[in-house]
């Protein structure tokens, strides 16, 4: 069947407006490690998508997975040792504030969880975020989204702008008073919250801004706005479904960026495809919560989870693979940077570990954000056989986050592949 003829069936059957990337979408039909196939056989590398964190049809994980699913599988109230041994593995994985999970099937689920724990401890409703954020889908979480500086509507969400070196908030300013100034409009928004009735709830934040375009972050201001945020009565929730599980080299984000949270939200990558996300906290935290909602998620806490989320643990550390993404993650950064000066597009790269982002930009004296630039970069190395995707505050970020298990000797295949799209589109 052809991919237009499944297009046409599938605005059908799931409703026109479902999103598809690239401008002639991809019918992908098998996956493995680094690698994936399209309906004629071609091999594409994955570059973008970091559910497989351990790879695609990791047989390790295949075969939890199956073994689990031929033994047992039920909901969550009956007592499993497994569920527990996976919940007392992930909460040790963090610092010691860090003690009990609460499982779900999301990442919006996750931060529901987290906002509504933030909410219960504190008393108050308030929170604040960046302005070009992304944290779910649900009603609740969407607040978040994207709202621009200031209030949302309803009163209860106040987004402050994302720190950024490239496009500071001050222009010219020093690093120490750019990080000053951006804690400032911290401050502010807490102050909003506290004075118009809502009260300050805590902070939610990606630990590596990963949706604002991954920016080189001011030094101090992480350590700093959480040090804000615990003074005002709230708590700091860090958002790690992209930046953590070895993401950028280490376990979590937040060891990167230099702040502890007091809750943690886990997703993607912890299933390597299976439906797994979790909210981990304090004991306190989790307990409060606990009594409060009676929560609870059918398909979660489940010994399935449990057994496929303890395979990718095993398969993260048994293969070093926290050290390949430093090493491949570094490697590339820094080859990639040094196209900065070869072709006029590229205005930046920022990043960690094996989390890159490649700024995209006119070259007018202002680095005018280029997304459509952008756009035909991604559909260019799709051609060429490598998955990226367009991304950040302007959409002219071209993403590349692949598997845990992407090696140097793809990083220097995409390299050249790279080198080849921006000469044609830079001359």
């Amino acid at each position: 069947m052809s991919s237009a003829t499944l297009a046409v069936r599938r605005d059908r059957a799931l409703g026109a407006g479902a999103p598809l990337f690239y401008d002639a979408p991809l019918h992908i039909v098998r996956g493995e490690g680094v690698y994936v196939y399209d309906a004629d056989g071609r091999r594409y590398v994955d570059m973008y998508n970091n559910v497989p964190c351990v790879g695609h049809a990791n047989p390790d994980v295949v075969e939890a997975m199956a073994r689990q699913q031929a033994t047992l599988n039920v909901h969550s109230r009956y007592l499993h040792e497994g569920i527990v041994a996976f919940a007392e593995r992930l909460a040790g994985l963090h610092g010691p504030t860090i003690e009990s999970v609460i499982f779900s099937c999301s990442g919006t689920e996750a931060n529901e969880v987290a906002l509504r724990m933030a909410r219960l401890a504190t008393g108050k409703t308030g929170i604040v975020c960046t302005n070009a954020t992304y944290h779910g889908n649900s009603e609740a979480v969407a607040k978040l989204n994207r709202i621009g500086v200031g209030r949302n509507a309803a009163g209860d969400v106040c987004a402050i702008p994302f720190p950024e070196m490239l496009r500071p908030l001050v222009p010219g300013a020093s690093e120490a008073d750019l990080t000053e100034a951006y804690l400032d409009r911290l401050r502010e928004a807490i102050a909003t919250l506290e004075k118009d009735g809502a009260g300050f709830a805590g902070l939610i934040v990606c630990s590596i801004l990963a949706n604002e375009g991954l920016p080189d972050i001011p030094r101090g201001f992480m350590p700093r706005a959480a040090e804000i945020v615990r003074a005002a009565g709230g708590v700091v929730i860090a958002d790690e479904v992209q930046a953590g599980y070895c993401r950028t080299g280490r376990w979590w984000g937040y060891d990167v960026t230099g702040f502890t949270p007091d809750i943690v939200v886990t997703g993607k990558p912890m299933g390597n495809g299976l439906p797994l996300a979790a909210t981990a906290a304090s004991r306190a935290l989790v307990e409060g919560f606990r009594s409060a909602t009676r929560y609870f998620n059918t398909f979660a806490s489940s010994p399935l989870q449990a057994a496929v989320g303890m395979a990718v643990v095993d398969v993260i550390e048994r293969d070093g693979l926290a050290e390949n993404v430093a090493k491949v993650g570094a490697f590339l950064k820094s080859a990639l940077s040094q196209r900065k000066g070869r072709f006029a597009s590229v205005a930046d790269v920022r990043g960690h570990g094996l989390f890159i982002g490649v700024e995209i930009a006119k070259t007018d004296a202002a680095r005018t954000p280029d997304m459509d630039k952008a756009v035909e970069v991604i559909n260019r190395l799709k051609d060429r056989g490598f998955l990226t995707s367009n991304a950040g505050a302007f959409k002219n970020v071209v993403k590349i986050r692949p598997p845990l298990v992407f090696a140097q000797r793809d990083a220097e295949e995409f390299l050249g592949v790279f080198d080849a799209t921006m000469a044609e589109l830079d001359g």
